[in-house]
């Protein structure tokens, strides 16, 4: 039982405290417990719930709590003022003086300094009758390093100035020569090289053992014996299985494809060999790209990448094959059927002799000198006559000596004119294509046989047909087109994949 503001009330002591407690026997319990009564601080808060002594200065600007935490603030500041010393009467402090003599020795002995001084700590004891001093500095019996080499025809003189003799450097020079040729040694190549004891100071260290890459599937490595130096050639194994690469074009061909994993390079080459037979901008971006190029894994886990050997690309309705053909030192891309690239400006409009050129001539049929403003191709009557170049057909009708005559416009103020035919096969305002019949081959007009008149126009202006490049299509036979077709089967049947560990340079440049 106890007296809290003048009730006396009755408390269970319970195991949650007596928060919970209630109860009518504290008899039971035999004791009592006496709640203190509130201190002044207690009722002041009470009575005051709001009250802050030092309230926040950046809250309730302007209001009475707002100048009341002012004040506070500048008594205190008054108040530190009154107690501090003054800055007119300063605070001496004394420095000892630096230790000197055996003192600092003994100072020194008993610290940690950092090496960085020449760790001259410790005690310095004198020397006992068991310390000999040395006449001569002993040398470490064996040195090992790497040397970088600059070019495989300076070996010997890398070698020389890593401390082997002359003499040495040269047997050794002759030894790699007589296995890979030392043009071959690539710049970069690291030379690991261990120096034996010498007997002399005087003279170079003799070379105990030389190991390095020679080429990306040979090691060499030289080892003295009782006999001298030996040469020894350690093969290592390379997987020339290619990398393919396949993937959705997306947004950008070249970030898809780099993101998939080809190089830079490869993927250069592909999209050129792609442009040949494809604007770019009609690549979907469902598109699925195919991408193998020439790989070579070492056994020791470096990998060089070649040149581009198949571009292949799905682009919907459209599937284009190309695979890289090298013929006589040449670098051709055919596709699948064998067919190559058009290589040249325009298409040769039909398939004959050229029995007449550009320029001043006597006429056939007139009988006196005239310039002749094309170059006629002379041809069986009625083989067809195609389109140079794409254009529009501007004219197509009879035009005087020309006979049956068609001309096209093309981009950049090219044009192109087709005379002598037998038959006209477009009409005026018609798009035609690159390749496209557009008549066949007669003798109207002033003719003497069977020909086609063949002009070229530059800014309305007739030009030397000759001066224009005509493409020409390849196309593998016989034994070549086997020959490529089993190509194209043994890279189709490359699997997807493949990684790219310990990226080695890569092996000759596209073309």
């Amino acid at each position: 039982m106890a007296l809290i503001w003048g009730r006396r009330t009755l408390f269970l002591r319970n195991d949650h405290g007596f928060e919970q407690a209630g109860g009518t026997n504290a008899r039971s319990f035999g004791t009592t417990v006496a709640i203190r009564k509130a201190g002044p601080i207690e009722r002041f808060r009470t009575r005051y719930p709001d009250f802050e002594l030092a309230p926040d200065l950046g809250s309730r600007i302007g209001s009475r709590e707002w100048f009341r935490g002012a004040a506070t603030c500048a008594g205190m500041c008054a108040l530190v003022m009154l107690l501090s010393p003054g800055f007119e009467r300063p605070i001496y402090g004394s420095v000892p003086n630096p230790m000197t003599g055996s003192d600092a020795d003994l100072a020194r002995a008993q610290a940690i300094a950092p090496l960085a001084k020449g760790a001259a700590s410790g005690s310095h004891l004198a020397a006992t009758g068991l310390v000999v001093p040395l006449t001569d500095t002993p040398e470490r019996p064996i040195i090992q390093h790497s040397v970088t080499l600059g070019s495989g025809s300076a070996l010997a003189s890398a070698l020389a100035r890593s401390g082997v003799g002359q003499t040495e450097a040269a047997r050794v020079a002759a030894l790699v020569a007589g296995a890979v040729n030392l043009g071959d040694l690539k710049s970069g190549t690291q030379l690991d090289l261990t120096l034996g004891r010498r007997t002399d100071k005087s003279q170079p260290r003799p070379l105990e053992k030389l190991a390095f890459r020679a080429r990306f599937d040979l090691s060499l490595e030289l080892v003295r014996t009782a006999a001298g130096l030996a040469l020894n050639e350690i093969p290592i194994a390379v997987d020339h299985t290619p990398l393919r690469i396949r993937g959705r074009v997306g947004d950008s061909l070249y970030r898809s494809a780099r993101a998939a994993g080809a190089p830079a390079r490869a993927v250069e080459a592909y999209i050129r060999s792609i442009a040949t037979r494809m604007p770019i901008g009609r690549v979907a971006a469902d598109g699925q790209f195919d991408i193998i190029v020439e790989q070579a894994k070492a056994a020791t886990g470096e990998v060089q990448l070649g040149n581009l050997l198949y571009a292949g690309l799905n682009n919907g309705n459209s599937k284009l094959q190309l695979v890289r053909w090298e013929e006589g030192g040449k670098v051709s891309w055919y596709d699948g059927s064998g067919t190559g690239e058009r290589k040249g400006q325009m298409a040769m409009p039909a398939s004959g002799r050229i029995s007449s050129g550009f320029g001043l001539r006597r006429h056939p049929v007139l009988g006196f000198a005239r310039m002749h403003k094309g170059m006629d191709i002379a041809a069986a009557y009625g083989s067809p006559i195609r389109a140079a170049n794409d254009g529009t057909v501007a004219f197509a009708g009879r035009s005087g000596g020309y006979g049956n005559f068609v001309r096209l416009n093309h981009n950049g103020g090219m044009g192109t004119g087709y005379g002598h035919m037998s038959r006209i096969a477009v009409r005026a305002g018609q798009r035609v294509s690159r390749g496209q019949v557009i008549g066949y081959v007669g003798s109207t007009g002033l003719s003497t046989g069977p020909h086609l008149h063949y002009e070229l126009y530059r800014n309305g202006v007739a030009i030397n047909p000759r001066s224009i490049s005509f493409s020409v299509v390849q196309q593998l036979g016989g034994s070549d087109l086997r020959e490529f077709k089993a190509k194209l089967a043994r890279l189709l049947s490359v699997p997807v994949g493949g990684t790219r560990a310990k990226p080695a340079e890569d092996t000759k440049p596209e073309k």
